[in-house]
């Protein structure tokens, strides 16, 4: 069995090596391009093709698979898995594999379709959520699955805490896969309609901090958007970044104030503020161009103040 993987985020690493090192024939890694990173634009290489390129293995990076098809071909895979690629496969890639094109994804389905399931399940307040491996179809994560791991969501977890958690949790259960398919003895679940969420890409645009919003609604926000794109808020000196928060116990001297409202400013006790419904501690923060700290060290500089409102 002739497998090509393609993926391009630290995501994928794991699952890459794990087929390796268990024994699978992989002929060649498909990732993104080289892109500037950093204020100096260094062209930097995806964590997957490092990778692949410490592993000893063939790696292609095409602008567009779709228009780099022969060169795709010409690897002689039999079976393609997927794991974070970031591009949209077509029909014709699809068909380029006889053994079928298999994706890693890091969620639940059908729950859980689309660019952000693992921020998603934590932004929604989840228990639980998992790795699915499917067999890839035109549509958006609409395939069988194969197979599926879960995990429950650790209290307080971040978004970049939980993905390190299921990209371990992939790697097994991609080679279990694999053994499956080598073997010829297994089953697809269909997914069905009923249930079915597609959740778009998080992005900057809507990760800022609403305070009319629910105490546990926020944190959950501000710890699915750790540590990219950060959840922020605005005050009077400027765009403050949340990266850690925990709902506060909700004092009686704490109701009259408004939403946003900081409502204690005493280092010992922490940086609260007062929401919709219930308050927040804020517990890891950052200043525009300032450093990351505790919140209770940030009140130390004394640029926020009980009794400032933080803007939406």
């Amino acid at each position: 069995m002739k497998i090509v993987f393609a993926g391009t985020p630290d995501f994928a690493v794991k699952p890459l090596a794990a087929i390796v090192e268990n024994g699978f024939f992989v002929v060649g890694v498909i990732t993104q391009e080289d892109k500037p990173q950093g204020r100096k634009g260094i062209l930097t290489p995806p964590p997957v093709k490092t990778k692949a390129l410490e592993l000893g293995l063939p790696v292609l990076q095409p602008h567009k698979i779709r228009d780099e098809l022969d060169g795709v071909k010409a690897l002689g895979g039999e079976l393609l898995v997927t794991c974070a690629y970031g591009q949209i496969l077509t029909q014709e890639v699809l068909d380029a594999f006889p053994m079928g094109v298999w994706n890693i994804h890091a969620g639940l389905l059908p729950a859980y379709r689309g660019a952000s399931p693992i921020q998603s399940a934590i932004k929604n307040g989840e228990s639980e959520t998992g790795v699915s491996i499917m067999k890839t179809e035109l549509g958006l994560d609409c395939g069988d699955v194969l197979a599926v791991e879960k995990t429950s969501i650790v209290d307080d977890e971040t978004y970049g805490e939980l993905s390190e958690r299921l990209s371990a949790l992939s790697a097994p259960l991609i080679v279990k896969a694999l053994k499956m398919l080598q073997s010829g003895e297994y089953t697809l679940i269909p997914q069905g309609e009923d249930g079915v969420c597609v959740y778009r890409k998080i992005s900057k645009e809507n990760v800022r901090i609403s305070f009319e919003n629910s105490a546990k609604s926020i944190v959950n926000l501000i710890h699915a958007a750790n540590p990219a794109p950060v959840a922020y808020t605005a005050f009077d000196g400027g765009v403050l970044n949340v990266y850690r928060a925990a709902v506060a116990e909700m004092l009686p001297e704490y109701e009259g104030a408004a939403c946003g409202e900081v409502v204690c400013d005493i280092p010992k006790k922490g940086l609260i503020v007062r929401c919709g419904d219930g308050a927040i501690k804020l517990l890891e923060v950052q200043a525009a161009g300032g450093k990351r700290m505790q919140g209770s060290d940030f009140l130390n500089g004394k640029k926020i103040r009980k009794g400032q409102v933080l803007k939406c």
